[in-house]
């Protein structure tokens, strides 16, 4: 698969927001080895840039920690404690990434990640799944190393380090 040199053919140039209603941003962490406690945030905003010269792409988003939801309330209230989000000192996780031509319909992302007033880089590759003049849907799955957030809550071990997010997002015109 060859490099494109310019994003002209994935995302059309331009200030995109994300479309709450028609995105997701979940997640999974594997517990005891055996089940996988998946969840979702239902609050979150941002902006995708694209330039005029479609080389690069700057992506913008905040997640708001209070509205993680597993459908398990007492599970929800812990993960916005002090053992994993802090919601109350850190009512927001950020991402901030430039992105670049990876392929016919896909983005190599670079940039950092910021949770329970910790930053870690993060890279991962966003995945073009429709594109128009009006909308642009990504896809990205990435893993996340919950302990270098100190995030290390795992009593025995049960739970796992890793946690799989995965985001789904489509960006308006505004």
């Amino acid at each position: 698969m060859s490099t494109m040199t310019s994003l002209s053919t994935v995302v059309p140039a331009g200030t995109w927001s994300v479309d709450p209603a028609h995105s997701k941003v979940g997640f999974a962490v594997k517990h005891m080895g055996i089940a996988t406690v998946r969840g979702e945030f239902t609050e979150f905003e941002g902006t995708l840039e694209v330039g005029e010269d479609l080389s690069t792409a700057r992506a913008y988003g905040i997640v708001k920690t209070q509205s993680v939801d597993t459908n398990e309330p007492q599970r929800d209230e812990h993960l916005r404690s002090a053992d994993f989000f802090d919601a109350g000192r850190h009512p927001q996780v950020v991402v901030t990434v430039t992105a670049r031509p990876a392929g016919p319909a896909a983005l190599a992302c670079q940039g950092s990640l910021e949770a329970a007033g910790h930053a870690e880089p993060v890279e991962f590759t966003a995945h073009v799944a429709d594109a128009s003049a009006e909308t642009v849907v990504l896809r990205a799955d990435l893993a996340v190393d919950r302990t270098r957030f100190a995030m290390t809550w795992s009593p025995l071990g049960m739970a796992s380090a890793i946690a799989r997010a995965t985001v789904v997002a489509r960006f308006v015109r505004p």
